[in-house]
């Protein structure tokens, strides 16, 4: 069966839906979604956490079967939910979160993921490092075949990801959210990239959040709202940045209230974390750290600024007590706290926005009032309250959750069938609540939506407004400079350079590259 031409030259659209419809219990994630995608163009489509992005391209890449409508590939109806026959019609796809395993080297990864078909089971080494050299030879020399996924940076990871993706001859490639993970220097990079492939005849499909990556890249876009199609697809240059954004969240929609921190009277600061020259072991993923010394105040806020791989997460877990140090103190509110667990660290006011929203900020088989209420149950007093009351604590999980706006069924319902936006908003309602006195802010707005990420920021200055001092770490200079009172910039495990307003993007970029080592 054919889908009807969707240009004037007769030529089928690269990629058609027709009526799609997706439930989750009584959440509609995708409901009569209809449209056509021209070949040999770049088309980006957006919308807010939970807004059914993940879902369609899930759906139009085989992986989640819809339970109304129908997929077309270059004219021609594919059988729904079906992996095999979307990559046999020339669409691959790039997840949100990497594919390659992390112990395998190059040439291992990309042999075991890629969707070619070779006939044959065992290959020399040497033989493999030859056919996947002239795929990756771009990225890097023939050195890199040996090296581990996990030894290489992200950027290079996520090249690699799409060089998985191409690698079966596919024509059409389907990116979701790939810029999460990268520094703009890194997105830059990747859109110069899928332009090339753009003008090689390979026709894209990427989801994105921020309207500035969708105006560098996009030549048409699209806005799912609330699971339908709401705008487009439509040519970027017929189309506002205010009618994108009224898309995206309804011409009407309400404004994000605030977390309600009233602000401190007092204007005396004081030293809320404090790390003393603070060495940590190089773990396996990681840098350690190198003589670092690190202050935070009250009514302040730290930005860290780097390359990912500089230290970054080393100095998060050091500070949450999941990383021994080695040399050097580390205290809070004045107080030594080198040797304290994390759980004392917490209940001493030190709140924490993880890197890894999944797997180190959720436990996702848990359901979504027990992942919200985490902090009130380690922190209730067990001799003079002996019981909980379920009750209580899933209506606090909801009256948070819902201060925030994640978007759920029930508070029963496991957390991983929440979108990662959604996930990251269940994070930021457990942590940024009464009794915290510092917070460190690992990306934060990583993976939300620019509503979201404004409400994020807007409640940040809020807590340092409140008396909190906040350690945030970004791969975003845009959101360091508009919130930071002070920069700091890690390279090689040590700080190495510290700014103050107003920022030079020059010299804090020549920091991050090691250029004022």
């Amino acid at each position: 069966m054919k889908v009807p031409s969707g240009s004037a030259s007769g030529s089928a659209p690269a990629v058609s839906s027709r009526s799609l419809g997706v439930s989750f219990g009584a959440v509609q994630a995708l409901h009569n979604v209809s449209f056509d995608l021209a070949p040999g163009r770049i088309h980006a489509l957006v919308g807010q956490n939970g807004a059914g992005k993940t879902t369609l391209a899930k759906v139009l890449g085989g992986l989640q079967a819809p339970h109304s409508g129908d997929v077309y590939i270059a004219g021609q109806k594919i059988p729904l939910g079906d992996v095999r026959a979307a990559q046999m019609a020339g669409l691959a796809m790039v997840h949100q979160h990497f594919s390659l395993p992390p112990s395998f080297t190059v040439a291992e990864a990309l042999e075991l993921t890629a969707a070619r078909n070779s006939g044959r089971s065992f290959y020399r080494r040497a033989e493999l490092h030859r056919y996947w050299q002239n795929y990756v030879a771009e990225l890097g020399g023939p050195a890199m075949m040996s090296t581990r996924i996990r030894d290489l940076p992200v950027e290079t990871r996520q090249s690699l990801e799409i060089v998985r993706a191409l690698a079966g001859d596919a024509r059409i490639l389907l990116l979701d959210e790939p810029t999460a993970l990268l520094t703009p220097a890194a997105a830059d990079q990747l859109f110069e990239r899928l332009m090339r492939l753009r003008d090689d005849g390979v026709t894209i499909l990427i989801v994105l959040h921020k309207l500035r990556e969708v105006s560098a890249v996009a030549e048409t876009v699209s806005v799912l709202r609330n699971g339908g199609l709401v705008l487009g697809p439509s040519e970027m240059s017929e189309v506002s940045e205010g009618q994108l954004s009224d898309a995206i969240v309804g011409p009407a929609a309400s404004v994000d209230r605030t977390i309600g921190i009233a602000p401190s009277a007092g204007t005396t600061q004081e030293t809320l974390l404090e790390l003393v020259g603070v060495s940590s072991q190089k773990s396996t993923f990681e840098l350690g750290l190198s003589g670092i010394d690190l202050s935070v105040q009250s009514r302040e806020i730290v930005g860290i600024a780097g390359v990912e791989g500089n230290g970054q997460r080393s100095l998060v877990s050091v500070i949450a007590g999941l990383t021994p140090i080695a040399d050097g103190s580390f205290l809070l509110g004045g107080v030594d706290a080198t040797r304290t667990s994390p759980a004392r660290r917490r209940l001493r006011g030190l709140r924490l926005v993880p890197f890894d929203r999944n797997s180190e900020g959720v436990s996702r088989s848990a359901p979504l009032w027990l992942n919200q209420s985490a902090l009130r149950l380690i922190g209730r007093q067990r001799r003079q309250h002996p019981l909980i009351s379920l009750r209580q604590y899933k209506r606090q999980a909801a009256e948070a959750m819902d201060l925030w706006r994640v978007r759920y069924e029930s508070v029963a319902q496991p957390t991983a069938s929440l979108s990662g936006g959604n996930v990251q908003r269940l994070i930021l309602s457990r942590e940024l609540a009464p009794g915290l006195e510092v917070l460190v802010a690992a990306q934060p707005t990583r993976g939300l939506d620019f509503s979201a990420t404004n409400f994020v920021r807007r409640s940040l200055r809020e807590l340092r407004g409140g008396g909190a001092g906040i350690l945030l770490v970004s791969s975003d200079l845009d959101e360091l400079f508009e919130l930071s009172d002070r920069l700091l910039v890690m390279y090689g495990g040590r700080i190495v350079a510290s700014f103050e307003t107003p920022y030079d993007r020059q010299a804090v970029g020549d920091a991050m590259t090691g250029a004022l080592r």
